[in-house]
């Protein structure tokens, strides 16, 4: 009667400490609030529409930049060493299928012993069995299980997952920094190529500016300073050649790497000019960027992973409850070895083990999971309001570059008409030359910034664009 209360109790404390385990690991995580909108100074629309719905295919209508794009993303090493990522975690995923299935060895043995005469195995060998030595042979089948009950090796096979999964976001992530410093690159191969034509119809306007000072000169009608100041904005605008030439070179450079070809020259139909800017910019609700932006769900991962570690680092300070079985065939003498049912043998075997005495390391890495889990939610938190302000930064500048590239545009326009006036001045002794010179040099800055200005545009588009999550698709 005494053994039955004591295993009716024994039992009962078994469930509840099964109950208890079953809040292992599933701790509710508290995640980042996101906000209801992204910053801009005028629109504040809350429309969940986004372009980071749209394929990179969709989103640059140029067909040059969708071929290096397709190039980059099929020949890109970084994505290329991430699928090899991937594949090594599908890999340990098929194993993770497995954990609660019991381990299976076969083992094949043969011992031979020769006691001393004066042991007590020697003397009862030699009464009992009439021989000097004594041989065992054995073949077996030995299986080996742990029982599941605090859900330890659930939350391992959970990290494979997340871990397997981690890789695709990974993947993703890569592919759309790929494809935004594609675009970036090739929007800055077009501004040097234009800025490159203007340094050029640049240079020729100051060989005619130069021609005609000399002309004057020899007439009496300028100074050899006027002369030397026309040879020296020559030369300047000269220099700027080869600068914008090497720039080049340097960037076709950095689209080859990004697209995984070799070194060679970048073909290209495009002009600065006539890229055209998306008319809207869809951009959502920042609470899309969970499903949208790769990283973020990585750091969300991230999160869930550490908590199954905490599950399993909590696990490991419980009772295990091992079972173990052998099967097969054991004989002293070889000849009767596989004699059945004669030789046959089985056994089984229960026990369960309470960690005690562990110089506090399993304390130690519970509390240090918890910890980990812990940074992983700020990292999470940190990841949301980085994305928020990468798009808000993006938004912010698409809408004042506007303002400027039409300030720029119109300032071009004018400095260009004020050079047609002032040469015709200029030949007719009407100005200096001075005046002249500082029309011409603004009205190349004017230019050059023109371009640079429009390539800021684009860039803001295609920032806003990863930045919303887009270019995986």
């Amino acid at each position: 009667m005494r053994f039955k209360n004591i295993a009716y109790y024994g039992l009962i404390a078994i469930i509840n400490l099964m109950m208890i385990s079953c809040k292992v690991g599933s701790q509710q995580l508290h995640y980042v609030k996101f906000p209801e909108r992204f910053y801009q100074s005028e629109n504040r629309s809350t429309d969940t529409l986004t372009i980071a719905n749209l394929s990179w295919q969709e989103y640059f209508e140029d067909k040059t930049l969708q071929a290096l794009i397709k190039k980059g993303v099929n020949n890109n090493y970084d994505l290329l060493i991430a699928i090899k990522r991937i594949e090594t975690a599908q890999e340990r995923l098929k194993a993770a299928r497995i954990l609660q299935l019991p381990t299976a060895t076969v083992a094949v043995a043969a011992k031979s012993t020769s006691p001393s005469d004066n042991s007590l195995e020697g003397i009862s060998l030699n009464n009992f069995v009439g021989q000097k030595h004594i041989e065992d042979y054995i073949a077996g089948i030995n299986l080996s299980w742990e029982a599941d009950i605090w859900g330890k090796i659930k939350s391992q096979k959970d990290v494979l997952l997340k871990q397997y999964l981690q890789t695709y976001e990974a993947k993703k992530a890569i592919q759309t920094q790929i494809v935004s410093q594609i675009a970036h690159s090739y929007y800055n191969l077009l501004m040097l190529d234009t800025q490159l034509e203007t340094a050029k119809k640049n240079l020729s306007l100051n060989d005619t500016i130069f021609t005609v000072t000399q002309l004057q000169y020899h007439a009496g009608m300028e100074t050899n300073l006027a002369v030397k100041q026309a040879a020296a904005q020559k030369q300047f605008v000269g220099t700027l050649i080869p600068q914008l030439e090497e720039q080049i070179a340097l960037e076709e450079n950095v689209l080859n790497i990004l697209t995984g070809t070799s070194l060679e020259k970048v073909s290209r139909n495009g002009i600065l000019s006539e890229i055209q800017l998306p008319n809207i910019l869809q951009h959502g609700v920042p609470a899309d960027l969970l499903s949208n932006r790769p990283d973020i769900r990585d750091y969300e991962l991230s999160v869930k992973i550490r908590n199954s570690e905490v599950g399993i680092a909590q696990a490991n300070t419980y009772p295990s409850l091992n079972i173990s079985a052998s099967i097969g065939v054991n004989s002293f003498r070889a000849s009767n070895w596989f004699q059945t049912p004669a030789s046959l043998f089985a056994s089984i075997m229960g026990g369960i083990a309470q960690p005690l005495l562990q110089k506090r390391t399993l304390k130690t890495n519970l509390a240090v999971a918890k910890i980990n889990r812990d940074e992983a939610v700020l990292e999470f938190r940190k990841s949301v309001l980085d994305a928020v302000r990468e798009v808000s930064d993006a938004l912010v500048r698409s809408e004042k570059l506007k303002i400027e590239y039409r300030e720029t545009e119109q300032y071009s326009k004018i400095l260009q008409l004020a050079i047609n006036d002032s040469k015709q001045l200029y030949k007719n002794g009407l100005a200096n030359y001075i005046e002249l010179i500082m029309v011409q040099s603004n009205a190349l800055k004017a230019e050059l910034a023109l371009a640079s200005v429009r390539r800021r545009q684009l860039g803001a588009c295609v920032d806003l664009y990863r930045a919303l999550g887009g270019g995986w698709r």
